[in-house]
């Protein structure tokens, strides 16, 4: 089983983690032109597409 043999630092695990980021979803524009999160209903006309 592989265990490490030193412990890893702070500088190191940071370095590691900064592909780890949160994108912010952007709104989307629907079929009748109305501007709408994705993945949600649109309040207009109640269509679901993504």
């Amino acid at each position: 089983m592989a265990v490490p043999k030193r412990r890893v630092s702070h500088t190191r695990a940071a370095k590691r983690r900064t592909h780890y980021k949160i994108t912010l979803k952007k709104p989307v524009k629907d079929s009748d032109g109305s501007w709408k999160m994705p993945h949600s209903v649109n309040p207009n006309t109640g269509e679901y597409k993504s």
